[in-house]
Parts: C-alpha cells; sequence; structure tokens
C-alpha cells in the first residue's frame, strides 16, 4: 500500500454499466486505486453495474467498503453482503446524508439520474457554505461534457455566481483522479490535526 494519509471517498455512479465498457473499466480501476491507497470507498452498496464493479475490485484489492442503501432498494440494486460495513436506511434522502457524512471527498463517476440527483445536491450543499469537501467529475470518454456545459451555461445566465464551477475539479483519468485525492485528502487530514 502507498503511504498515503487515510481518508474517505465517497463515489456517485451507475446501477447499469452503461453504452461503453470503458466506464466498467474505470470502475474498476478506482475500485482497486482506492484500496491501494487505504482510502475507504464508500458507495451506495449496490452489486450492480458501476457501483458493483467498483466495489468488488476494492474488495478484490483488500480495500475497505462501506456501503449505504435504503430499504426499497435492497433487491432491486442486489445490495452486497461482504462489505466492510453495511448500513440499511429508510430512504434516499437518509442514504445520501450517512454517504456524505463519512467522506473527505466525493466523486461521480458515469450515472443516470441518481447520481445526477446525488451530484448537485453535494454541489449545491458547497454553495451554499455547509461544507468544503473536495469533488470531482469523472468525465470518461465525454461522458459529463453536456453537463459541464450545462453548468457554465448557468453561471453565463447569472443563476450562479462563477465560484460554482470551482466547486467541481473535471478529471478524465485514473491516474488524474488519483493524484488530485493524494493532494486534496493530505490537505484535509492537515486541517483536522
Amino acid at each position: 500500500m502507498a503511504d498515503v494519509a487515510p481518508g474517505s471517498v465517497c463515489v456517485f455512479c451507475g446501477a447499469r454499466d452503461g453504452d461503453d465498457p470503458a466506464f466498467a473499466r474505470a470502475a474498476e480501476s478506482l475500485g482497486r486505486v482506492l484500496a491501494e491507497n487505504g482510502w475507504r470507498l464508500v458507495y451506495g452498496a449496490g452489486d450492480v453495474g458501476l457501483m458493483g464493479r467498483l466495489a468488488s475490485s476494492a474488495r478484490a484489492a483488500g480495500g475497505e467498503t462501506f456501503g449505504v442503501i435504503p430499504v426499497h432498494l435492497m433487491a432491486r440494486e442486489a445490495a452486497r453482503r461482504d462489505l466492510s460495513r453495511l448500513v440499511i436506511t429508510e430512504n434516499m434522502h437518509e442514504r445520501k446524508k450517512v454517504m456524505f457524512m463519512n467522506a473527505d471527498a466525493i466523486v461521480t463517476l458515469p450515472g443516470g439520474a441518481g447520481s445526477l440527483d446525488e451530484f448537485f445536491e453535494v454541489m449545491t450543499w458547497r454553495q451554499l457554505g455547509l461544507h468544503d469537501k473536495p469533488i470531482y467529475l469523472f468525465n470518461i470518454n465525454g461522458y459529463w461534457d453536456d453537463l459541464v456545459a450545462l453548468i457554465d451555461h448557468v453561471v453565463a445566465r447569472g443563476f450562479a455566481a462563477e465560484s460554482f464551477r470551482r466547486y467541481m475539479s473535471v478529471v478524465t483519468s485514473v491516474e488524474e483522479l488519483a493524484a488530485c485525492l493524494r493532494r486534496d485528502l493530505s490537505r484535509s487530514t492537515a486541517r483536522a490535526e
């Protein structure tokens, strides 16, 4: 394992694989990188799609996994049972809150409506000054290009300050994301001491 300060990384991602094999490869690679750096994976506890690939990879590499799932999704998202810790919540709101509270940084991989909801919630909380955790948008093969353009549009049309765009970092590779996490998690550890 690398000599890196410990931390927890919340990853939002799809319960499906999507249409590009690069999404699955990135999820699997990210799971390994989290484990190799001693960072705990915090995620939606599913065993399907990118969620399942991410967690399987982290577990196979000896990583700690913290899954959070609402009771109504236990069957639909096939909640993993081999996690380091599994928390079952009553609803989606609690799920997001528990995931956020147990993370030092947030990463959004490709996903659908749920991933967008999670991403915008942490962005909004940051805009409101409720946290200063780093937020990364993992833009694999341009998947999030239109979302970045939409955010730029919202800022340009005066519905958000210029700072809103700076609350997130757009990364395009696992290596770039890992370097950012090393930098930002060491800063958060230094602030906490």
